[in-house]
């Protein structure tokens, strides 16, 4: 198969979809691979290296001409001219937040495959991981950085200093984001609250945390207890497919201290937060109710050299299976299988279907041979 890279055109978006080593695999397994030329400076890849291990360096339209084409983040309008019937796209598409984007799919009869739905049988997410685990981390970083008064913060140090309060810092959600996020905000001092609607799960974090932190219950009440009691807090809800819910609502919001930190993590799948919306590296903040809101969709981005290796360190095994098997891969593996949200003109993810309002048409029943129509007999034979 002819497999495409191109460039990431996303504001401040400097991660590539491929590297080197990933090209070698690919001409290894017997394919051929586009990379377009500057896809890999952001992360620190050159052009010859990319010619090193054999790809043939192309522009935009060559790269996307692609049988198969992979990428980073979600196609954006000024991409969509290259969508075409029998297109293979694999990348993170977070469609339930993406309407305009969806319907394009569906119209152009692209089959789409997301990173973050392909999901393997004990429910954990490998492709997501390893992002969620640099945004988390990068949360509290961020939030640290905008509670400093020049950034509009209250001037609050996350660790405080001894005789001082530390910074109270808010996690909601427990996974892979928040327990990165965990890590960070216990490891620079601060007070922490994590809440998740898993029992379980905040049970293994207090024993893990030896009762360093406090843990609730995810409920309505909790959260706006927690949350107008906060220095920082850290949406991190991810329901697979889906449109994140809205936890916090902006009467929360309104009750946080003036200067307090809102870093939306779930901003990707429509955020979880009623007040917060997207925002770039390069205008990353806005203020509301006096509460400084963090939005930034593609967080990674900013440490592209780690974030490109730590992400196709996951995703060329799938490449490589979808390279050789194309969508047909889909149906011997059940994980996979969750990741293909679009096929030949249909939604094939729940968790799309249900946040767009549209038709669900099962991947199996997609897949299935067609019969062939038999021609009509003419008159007189």
């Amino acid at each position: 198969m002819l497999v495409g890279v191109p460039k990431e055109i996303k504001a401040e978006e400097y991660r590539v979809a491929c590297v080197p080593s990933g090209v070698r695999a690919l001409i290894a397994a017997g394919h051929q691979v586009r990379v377009e030329a500057g896809a890999g400076l952001g992360a620190g890849i050159g052009d010859e290296q990319y010619a090193q291990a054999g790809a043939e360096l192309t522009d935009a339209a060559g790269a996307w001409g692609a049988e198969m084409v992979i990428k980073v983040k979600e196609p954006l309008p000024g991409e969509f001219a290259y969508f075409r019937p029998g297109l293979l796209l694999f990348t993170y598409l977070h469609l339930a937040a993406q309407s305009e984007l969806t319907h394009r799919l569906l119209a152009d009869r692209v089959d789409a495959v997301a990173y973050e739905t392909i999901q393997l049988a004990d429910r954990s997410l490998p492709l997501l991981t390893p992002m969620s685990e640099v945004a988390g981390r990068m949360a509290v970083q961020a939030g640290a950085h905008y509670l400093e008064r020049p950034q509009g913060g209250r001037g609050v140090l996350l660790g405080g200093v001894p005789g001082v309060r530390q910074a109270q810092v808010t996690i909601l959600g427990a996974g892979v984001v928040g327990g990165a996020a965990l890590k960070m905000a216990v490891g620079l001092g601060a007070r922490v609250t994590v809440l998740n609607r898993s029992l379980k799960r905040l049970s293994y974090l207090d024993d893990l945390y030896g009762g360093r932190i406090t843990t609730l219950m995810s409920l309505p009440e909790t959260i706006a207890a927690a949350v107008a009691h906060s220095d920082l807090v850290i949406g991190a809800v991810l329901v697979p497919g889906a449109r994140a819910p809205r936890l916090v609502s902006e009467e929360m919001v309104a009750s946080m201290d003036p200067g307090s930190v809102i870093v939306d993590v779930s901003i990707d799948q429509g955020g979880c937060v009623e007040t917060m919306r997207p925002t770039t590296h390069a205008d990353p903040v806005f203020t509301l109710h006096g509460v400084v809101h963090y939005g930034v969709a593609n967080m990674p981005g900013a440490v592209s050299r780690t974030s490109t290796f730590a992400l196709t360190n996951e995703t060329l095994a799938y490449v490589l299976k979808l390279a050789s098997q194309g969508l047909a891969a889909a149906a011997a593996d059940p994980a996979l299988a969750l990741g293909v949200n679009t096929a030949r003109g249909a939604v094939t993810h729940p968790g799309v279907a249900q946040a767009l309002e549209l038709a669900l048409e099962p991947l199996a029943q997609v897949l299935r041979p067609r019969p062939a129509r038999s021609p009509k007999s003419r008159p007189g034979k």
